[in-house]
């Protein structure tokens, strides 16, 4: 079923489903409406560390041989006054993999993500996908992918928050020519999965727009503007984090958009990895918004593109020349 990524597959989900309940934990714990109100992001901070630290201690276990190029590095951590950050970090990376973890141990698996972006094969983590999510009790996701040969090859989302037949959370996986399939994220296997598949709006105006919370991610007056160029009047999905790829994969929404706000800005490889994945395996397309494929290899950004574009595949020509026209207006 995998195409010869079963051990990949089983470490990632692994990886992905222990990170997610590190997440979680960390969430119930110390987030609370006090947090929101000072402003205080610590709790993101350690749930940060600590998912990255069980993801990377996974994948040393069970494919040690594979570089990770990750978001985060132990830098900060390793200050001296940061003794009580490190000291949580290590309480709950070690309390989701349900073993004793000393912190030097803990900051060398974080470290493990500093990997070379451009070689012939690694992974790419996002150990929290929409920060500004999980610290308001939204939506927000572990993102874990393989790059081979310049081309992601496999994707896994954890999606805590994302609600499928009642039950909370929801893991979402795909290998390339398998087929996007989602299961519980509570469950320990992928024997029960589900498949997935796109929208099948091939009419722009009865699509939907899928888009950030965060104003500051996307340029939405443009995004707008598509919308109104394609007829769109429906209200958009707005989702933080690569669960909006989610609502893609399984038709919640049949158009995603990532407009650049700054000119010179480029788009993070983590940021969509997985999520560029899951959509294209459940039928739909992602590419930058000029219509051009993602250029993994290049380091850890995307130099070579601007914005993302994901569809369910039928509408992407149309957004792409709408983006066009609404940029040139």
């Amino acid at each position: 079923m995998s195409h010869g990524y079963e051990k990949e597959l089983q470490a990632a989900a692994t990886a992905v489903r222990t990170a997610s309940g590190v997440c979680v934990a960390v969430q119930d714990r110390l987030v609370s409406a006090q947090t929101l109100q000072k402003m205080d992001h610590s709790p993101v901070t350690v749930a940060d560390f600590a998912s990255q630290a069980v993801v990377l201690s996974v994948l040393a276990e069970q494919l040690p041989d594979d570089p990770v190029v990750a978001e985060e590095d132990s830098q900060q951590l390793r200050l001296d006054e940061q003794a009580a950050l490190r000291a949580s970090v290590a309480n709950y990376a070690a309390g989701g993999l349900g073993r004793e973890a000393d912190e030097q141990q803990v900051l060398n698996w974080i470290d493990r993500g500093g990997a070379d972006a451009t070689s012939d094969r690694f992974w790419t983590l996002d150990p929290i996908d929409g920060t500004k999510g999980f610290l308001r009790r939204g939506h927000y996701a572990v993102a874990l992918a393989l790059i081979e040969s310049k081309r992601v090859v496999l994707g896994v989302l954890g999606c805590p928050q994302l609600e499928t037949d009642g039950d909370r959370g929801a893991l979402l996986y795909a290998v390339r020519g398998s087929g996007t399939h989602l299961v519980s994220l509570d469950g320990v296997g992928l024997d029960s999965s589900a498949p997935l598949r796109v929208s099948e709006v091939t009419n722009a105006s009865e699509a939907r727009f899928c888009e950030s919370v965060e104003s500051a991610h996307s340029d939405q007056i443009l995004s707008a503007r598509v919308a109104s160029r394609l007829g769109i009047t429906s209200e958009a999905v707005r989702l933080d984090s690569q669960a909006k790829y989610a609502a893609l994969a399984r038709a919640d929404a049949s158009i995603y958009m990532r407009l650049p706000t700054q000119r010179d800005y480029c788009e993070c490889i983590w940021d969509h990895a997985a999520g560029s994945i899951v959509v294209e395996e459940a039928g739909g397309r992602v590419t930058d918004i000029d219509g051009r494929l993602l250029q993994y290899g290049q380091g850890r950004r995307f130099p070579r593109n601007r914005g993302v574009l994901a569809t369910n595949g039928a509408l992407h020509g149309k957004v792409v020349q709408a983006i066009r026209e609404s940029r040139e207006a």
